[in-house]
């Protein structure tokens, strides 16, 4: 650093002694030697991703409409992508255990109606789309749905230290969902 500053020429005798000025310079590398390590552990190497980018490199599965992104509060935003999280975990472990099974055409046929009320659910089109009998997707759909039930709120349990806040987290959630919509 000496060699490459030329910090000798700032050396003036009138200013004072050269052994001075050479202790001086050496406390101030290590002072910022020491800096360094200190920023280091405090998260130095730390970087920070701009949000935009963040949302548009982790795009969810759970489609957020455009007026909810440009006019919701950050902390909204921030509520409803991990509500969307939770949510794709859910269904990512329902559509491996239906895989493991043998059942992915099933799960991908019916995934979409999970969380549908019963009279928006056409069974004999969904039955005709799956080549299955209608009462075969009323009880695969329902079976699907109580798991998923249990999924959900098993997920959630994993983003809360004591488990009686499961309920609270789950309204919580359903509340961020609703404002995607």
């Amino acid at each position: 650093m000496i060699l490459k500053t030329n910090w000798l020429k700032q050396a003036d005798q009138s200013r004072g002694r050269f052994r001075s000025l050479l202790l001086k310079s050496v406390q101030n590398f290590l002072h910022n030697v020491s800096d360094t390590k200190q920023t280091l552990k405090r998260g130095g190497g730390v970087e920070f991703v701009r949000w935009d980018a963040w949302m548009a490199e982790a795009p969810s599965e759970i489609s957020i409409s455009p007026r909810a992104l440009g006019s919701l509060e950050p902390e909204r935003l921030f509520d409803l992508r991990w509500a969307a999280t939770v949510v794709e975990q859910a269904l990512r472990r329902l559509r491996e255990e239906c895989e493991s099974k043998g059942r992915l055409r099933l799960f991908e046929g019916l995934r979409d109606y999970l969380a549908a009320e019963h009279a928006d659910i056409s069974y004999a089109n969904l039955a005709v789309s799956l080549g299955v009998a209608e009462t075969v997707v009323k009880k695969q759909l329902h079976n699907l749905r109580d798991r998923y039930r249990w999924l959900l709120p098993d997920e959630v349990a994993h983003t809360v230290a004591d488990p009686t806040d499961v309920d609270d987290e789950i309204r919580h959630l359903c509340a961020a969902l609703a404002t995607a919509t």
